[in-house]
């Protein structure tokens, strides 16, 4: 129901977002409408101020008798993932039919693609994340979905010892979105988490000497 209702304000949130060029595009029709700055928002019972990317109030408009709201604010309120495609001109709300391998823009020391290090169990992953350190530690990572998907769907091997925590944290808001423990005789293995609207992630799994830590990034993707 929540999309459904997301996806009838989206033509609006565009007419609002557009650029001075895009208004000269022959498929856009000129309106009058009006900014309506006495509406009130609750969410989950609480005021709530829709705002941009930026943390900058947008109002919404009136037209016609109803009501336009602005679509990236009340995606990120509900947390639905959303995205725009400026070549095709679509708003993508909630979940992508196809996935984003992390290794798109992945940055860590432990991120490699040398051949003797991105096999296990005999496939090669290509590109992966491979903490092989010697000691006791904290192996961790950041991931940057940008409110942009839904899932995470995150692929992960203890070689050696297992892994008693694993923990994945919405960094910005500081909350354990899932904690888990990986057994060495698990394999790979895969772990599906709701992401919709989260900026940044942080995955850290407490690690025993000797153990090490396997993710494949090319088959780890946000949708």
């Amino acid at each position: 129901m929540k999309k459904k209702w997301i996806a009838s304000i989206a033509v609006a949130s565009m007419l609002v977002g557009s650029s001075a060029g895009a208004l000269a595009a022959s498929n856009l029709q000129e309106i009058k409408a009006f900014f309506d700055s006495g509406l009130k928002f609750k969410l989950h019972g609480k005021d709530y101020v829709p705002a941009n990317d930026k943390g900058v109030p947008t109002l919404p408009i009136t037209y016609n008798g109803t009501t336009y709201l602005p679509v990236r604010a009340i995606s990120n309120a509900l947390d639905v993932a959303i995205s725009y495609d400026p070549q095709t001109k679509t708003i993508s709300l909630g979940e992508k039919s196809e996935g984003t391998p992390i290794a798109d823009g992945f940055n860590n020391m432990y991120h490699t693609k040398d051949p003797a290090l991105t096999t296990f169990n005999g496939k090669d992953y290509k590109e992966v994340f491979f903490d092989n350190a010697p000691s006791n530690r904290g192996s961790s990572f950041m991931l940057y979905p940008k409110g942009k998907y839904q899932k995470l769907v995150l692929q992960i091997a203890a070689i050696g010892h297992d892994i008693e925590t694993l923990k994945i944290n919405d960094s910005g808001k500081d909350i354990v979105l899932k904690t888990e423990t990986i057994a060495v005789g698990e394999g790979l293995k895969t772990i599906e988490i709701d992401i919709g609207g989260v900026q940044e992630l942080f995955i850290h799994a407490d690690v025993e000497a000797g153990g090490k830590v396997f993710v494949p990034l090319t088959t780890s993707y946000y949708k």
